[in-house]
Formats: structure tokens, sequence, C-alpha cells
């Protein structure tokens, strides 16, 4: 895809969690590279320090299923500008289980990150985001949101009620100067989602992607988000899904 810069005038400034690794830091170098000052959020203060010196970007060390750490972030970041995009890309898959064998402590996890996470940090934000005057809540989610797959219970449900926040806060927000944009992902290999679901499986991860011609990477996903954010300001892009030419749903993928 390509862009439209909207930087002419003052600098657009946006917040992006789960920047670390994968879609998140991609979205963090796609958007410095379109001239946004960033404020790359995650709780590996190392990653995200390499991440600033690679960018420019700014970094604050959160986690976003705590709530003295949401509210320090806020702080942190309102304290140094106004903030006109909040990206909420952390969160994460746990386990392949099917339900009759749900884990409770990871599908409490995932809910606690995707769900609640996402939650409380727009929440946190959208009062900063008003007063820019023309601020952007983006909600990656994925295609499990939109359907589901045989041991993919926990993560479905999961990213069912994320998407269910975005829909529904876009209804609420209506007649206000913002917008609200999902963006869901299908297959994308990164360095870590399926390495994390697998509890460090190399195996099992590389086998979701075994045989699949070109799954979409996180450069795919951060140039979908830039477009999205990069639109006039009057466009909504309520909801996008990004599936590899491979995937043609949940369960229906390509392979050699």
């Amino acid at each position: 895809m390509t862009t439209t810069s909207t930087t002419d005038g003052p600098t657009l400034r946006a917040v992006v969690t789960g920047a670390s690794s994968g879609i998140g830091a991609a979205t963090v170098r796609r958007l410095r590279s379109e001239g946004w000052a960033v404020v790359a959020v995650a709780r590996r203060g190392e990653r995200l320090a390499a991440l600033a010196d690679e960018t420019g970007a700014e970094v604050v060390v959160a986690d976003v299923t705590d709530a003295d750490d949401v509210s320090r972030l806020a702080a942190t970041v309102v304290a140094g500008g106004p903030v006109h995009a909040l990206v909420n890309n952390a969160g994460g898959a746990l386990g392949a289980d099917p339900v009759e064998h749900g884990d409770v402590a990871g599908w409490r996890a995932m809910y606690e990150t995707n769900v609640l996470g996402t939650l409380a940090v727009t929440q946190a934000f959208l009062p900063a985001l008003r007063d820019s005057g023309r601020g952007d809540v983006v909600v990656l989610t994925s295609t499990a949101a939109h359907d589901t797959y045989p041991g993919g219970g926990g993560y479905v449900a999961a990213k069912h009620a994320e998407r269910v926040i975005a829909s529904t806060l876009r209804l609420e927000l209506v007649g206000e100067p913002l917008r609200v944009i999902e963006i869901a992902p299908g297959m994308v290999r990164t360095e870590e989602f399926s390495l994390n679901r697998f509890a460090g499986d190399a195996a099992r991860a590389d086998a979701v992607y075994a045989g699949v011609d070109e799954p979409l990477v996180a450069d795919d996903v951060a140039d979908a988000v830039v477009w999205t954010l990069t639109r006039p300001h009057h466009v909504n892009i309520d909801s996008m899904i990004v599936r590899p030419r491979a995937q043609a749903s949940n369960t229906v993928v390509a392979r050699g």
C-alpha cells in the first residue's frame, strides 16, 4: 500500500503497545518513516531501548495488564505532548487445546492481555485523543475475531471480545472527531507469535507455516495500519481483514 502523508503542519504522535517485537515494532518503524513521533510501549526494556536507538522513538516500559503501569504510561505520554493515535497491538495466543481440555489459566491470561489490556489503555488515552482534535484508536485483532477453528477457542474468544470493544466504541463515539479502526490479520509469520503460543516449541511453531507460500510478515500488517491512519481524517476504515494469498479462511490454507 502507498500512503499519503498527514504530517504537513504539526507532527502527529502515536502510541504503539506491544512494540518490542513483531507487528508492534514494525508499526513503530513505519510510522517513524512517515514522519510521526512515536511512543513505543512494551514490558521488555532492552528491546525497546534498541528500537529507540534504531528509530528515534520515545519508549515507555509498561505492562498493559497492570493498572498502575497504565496510569503511569498515560501520564508520562500526555506530559510529553498531544496524542493523535493509539495502536492497541499488545496481545497474543497461548496454547491450542480443544475447549474440552482448555487451560483456564491460559484463557484468563489471553483475556487479560488482549481484552482488558486494550480496554484499560484505550480508556486511559481517550481524553488525550479527544483533546487532539483528530484522534484514532486502532485495535489489532485477528481473523480469529471473525471466525473460529479447532484448537483456537481461547484465542478466538479473546479476539472476538476485543473486536467488540472496537465496534461498540465506534458507535459510542459517533459525531466526535475520533476514528476507531480494526485491523484483523490472518497468518503472519513473526519471530515470536507461534513460538509463544506453543511455549517455545520451535517444531510446533514452524509447522504452522510449513508449505505455505509467503505468509504475511510483520511489515505487511504495519503497512495496513499506517495506511488506515494516513487516510484523510473523514475516512474511517472500520475493519480490514488482511491475509496472505495462500490463506482463504482460518482453516483453508494452500500448502505446497
